[in-house]
């Protein structure tokens, strides 16, 4: 019988003359020497006078889980965790299991990065859970387990990126709920954590951003010098399992200083001119009755990216292990909630059961599918002049006011149409966050290459590394009491700094009748950041320029073919279906095929998604299209969208079995049930939403048999 599954991109799609994307493999990437830099800072490493120069191009990577005592040809079980016994564990992972992976694994994908990444991109971004899961009784993971395994990876790391002894380029690294005990838990620092990583990190934190990170876990790293910065959030203090901090509220809390922290860097990097990308572990993910963070960092998150919306240019996450991506709607942010505690949102499930994240994935299309129901068509129309000045320059009047402001409905508020429903011409009432898949084979292992615009820095000076080699690793931390105090200078710059902002006296903004000005906070604690100038452009996550995203291409690991355990396998076998636990291997010890990546997909070429770029704008025409469900007889350029989202399935195809669907209820069925000709009840023919399904496809890296896949794209 064959094997199902999902079609396989393959790598020649990118060789076509029409892709836009540079290949990692493209010699004309390796460009000649760049010019030295004029401009420098406190803050700016030193510029590398050599022949590189930037490629427009960076890796994400993420959750290793690298497990020392995994073994080949050990049992899938639960329980036993790939570390006794005999199965089908293969010498490189166990896909599809909730093993973790071999140390093999991780060798395998750092060097097949070495050949063929390191040369062509500008910095890494790793974004945590560098340890084991606890999921043997026997072997229980300890501190010393945890803290080694990192330390080796990242001597690995630096391993891969170095030339001579120096890092090529910039890592930044960042913690996930696995890197510590108890797992979940991370108290305020400092602590010994932070102390713990300051050393295993030493090679990849800024020497002036170390007093921060021993503080509290977070850093920035300016990648490209004067230019764009990366910053890494410790997201274990917005985590809302995270029982030994509560939120970001209260100024005591570690969160609230993480925040304030955020607000400061970003602040000055607006000053400077500069761009800033976002990376954490744990993504914001937040439904209808789930989230991931705690409700007031996420209020604070979203409020922060909307007032620095010009500067940031995109946030990356891990943590999932799915691929997808997720809005924060600025509409939702209520700043009542720093009045009064509380949340009824739960915390969302811990095990990441496949059941449950396409459960997860099914509550991100519903929300998808309340975007304003002009949006989608506004997307694809042009702008008048009107439209085009239209911003989302809400105060924090509006902001308090807004259910008022529904009330009030008057010839103000129908100008509101169109782009005005989704923050003006670019979505900025929107933001998104990026969650790319894992390394670690609870499907495929898989990398993602993100392209970014790098249009004027052709000449740009790069970053180098200026750590000393031969300097001693610190091995304790410093005393924080001054930092505490600088940062408590730091929110007292920033308030008056708001209040410069914010306008004189009580006459408020000329013209504006009634207008008495900015009302301070009720919580005198929060402190809203500035919005971004009077007339400046919308930043590069929302219009294409400079550092905007324009689109990765997705690399994975096909185990079931490297690993060469089963029988009658080709190249093209993509999964191994449910419980194969019982299974045996061919051959009494591993004889693996050479290790490789390929290319799953990227979305320069995906005919599916068609995302000309990775804008916020571009998203929300593909969240639409996901969401798209059974619709009444549409005419012109509407009937050609809903034809070429949809595609015809019959029940047979869906069903190789006797079971029988149960009908979806009405009103929440993306399915066009049709009857063809035959008995009754025989080769039904529905239509199914091919963008969603391709979603649901992608998300799982292609390793859900079709079966499963077309019964979940029906719901």
């Amino acid at each position: 019988m064959p094997l199902p599954g999902a079609r396989l991109l393959v790598a020649a799609a990118l060789l076509l003359p029409s892709v836009s994307p540079s290949p990692i493999f493209d010699a004309g990437q390796k460009v000649l020497d760049a010019i030295t830099g004029t401009r420098d800072s406190i803050e700016t490493p030193h510029i590398r006078q050599s022949g590189r120069k930037l490629n427009g191009k960076f890796l994400h990577i993420t959750d290793f889980h690298p497990d020392e005592f995994y073994k080949a040809h050990s049992s899938t079980a639960q329980g036993v965790a790939c570390h006794r016994g005999k199965g089908p564990a293969g010498l490189y992972g166990a896909e599809t299991t909730d093993c973790d992976s071999p140390v093999d694994l991780v060798d395998a994908t750092l060097e097949w990065v070495r050949k063929n990444v390191k040369n062509d991109i500008d910095f890494v971004v790793w974004t945590g859970d560098t340890a084991r899961h606890d999921s043997d009784e026997k072997l229980p993971r300890s501190s010393s387990h945890v803290l080694n395994m990192n330390r080796k990876v990242a001597r690995k790391i630096v391993k891969t990126f170095s030339d001579d002894g120096a890092l090529s380029v910039p890592i930044i690294p960042t913690f996930g709920n696995n890197d510590f005990l108890p797992h979940n838990i991370f108290y305020p620092g400092p602590n010994k954590w932070l102390q713990a990583y300051s050393s295993i990190w030493h090679r990849f934190i800024p020497e002036q951003q170390r007093h921060s990170f021993g503080f509290g876990g977070w850093f920035e790293v300016e990648v490209i010098p004067n230019q764009l910065s990366v910053i890494s959030l410790n997201t274990m203090y917005f985590f809302d399992r995270n029982a030994g901090v509560d939120g970001c509220a209260i100024p005591s809390e570690p969160g609230f200083k993480h925040m304030e922290w955020l607000s400061v860097q970003l602040q000055r990097l607006r000053e400077r001119g500069m761009k800033a990308i976002l990376i954490g572990h744990v993504p914001p993910a937040r439904t209808e009755n789930k989230q991931n963070w705690d409700e007031t960092c996420w209020q604070k998150y979203t409020l922060w990216l909307k007032q620095f919306r010009d500067v940031v240019t995109g946030s990356l996450y891990g943590h999932m292990n799915i691929d997808h991506f997720l809005f924060q709607d600025t509409k939702d942010i209520d700043l009542s909630l720093y009045d009064k505690a509380g949340t009824s949102r739960e915390p969302m499930d811990d095990d990441f059961s496949i059941e449950s994240k396409s459960d997860y994935l099914i509550d991100l299309r519903k929300s998808w599918s309340n975007l304003p129901g002009s949006a989608a068509k506004a997307l694809e129309e042009d702008l008048d002049a009107e439209d085009e000045l239209e911003t989302q320059d809400e105060d924090v009047d509006e902001l308090r006011n807004r259910k008022k402001k529904k009330k009030q409905k008057g010839k103000k508020g129908k100008k509101k149409k169109g782009h005005g429903k989704i923050g003006g011409k670019y979505g900025e009432r929107y933001q998104v966050s990026l969650v790319s898949p894992s390394v670690v084979p609870n499907y495929f292992p898989t990398i993602r290459i993100i392209e970014y615009n790098i249009t004027g820095l052709e000449d740009a000076p790069v970053w180098t590394d200026s750590f000393d080699i031969n300097s001693k690793v610190p091995d304790e931390l410093p005393d924080f009491s001054e930092y505490e105090e600088a940062h408590q200078e730091l929110k007292r710059d920033l308030e008056v700094e708001r209040r410069k902002k914010g306008g004189k006296g009580k006459k408020g903004k000329k013209g504006k009748k009634g207008r008495k000005g900015k009302k301070k906070p009720k919580n005198p604690e929060l402190v809203i950041p500035p919005a971004p100038p009077k007339g400046s452009l919308p930043g590069p996550a929302y219009s294409r320029q400079t550092f905007t995203f324009m689109g990765y291409t997705q690399y994975f690991a096909n185990l079931t073919y490297i690993n060469n355990d089963l029988t009658d396998l080709s190249e093209t076998s993509k999964w191994r279906d449910g419980d194969f636990s019982d299974e045996v291997p061919n051959h009494d010890k591993p004889q693996p095929k050479k290790f490789r990546y390929e290319v799953e997909y990227s979305t320069f070429t995906d005919k599916i998604f068609k995302l000309p770029d990775l804008t916020v704008r571009s998203y929300l025409k593909l969240a639409s299209r996901i969401a798209k469900r059974k619709t009444k007889k549409a005419k012109g350029k509407a009937a050609e969208e809903y034809n070429e989202d949809f595609e015809d399935e019959s029940d047979s195809d869906a069903d190789s079995d006797d079971t029988e669907l149960p009908e979806p209820e009405e009103g929440d069925s993306d399915l066009d049930f049709t009857a063809t000709r035959g008995k009754k009840g025989k080769n039904k023919r529905r239509k199914t939403n091919k963008v969603w399904k391709h979603f649901l496809q992608e998300a799982f890296v292609n390793t859900i048999p079709e079966k499963q896949l077309k019964k979940w794209s029906r719901r």
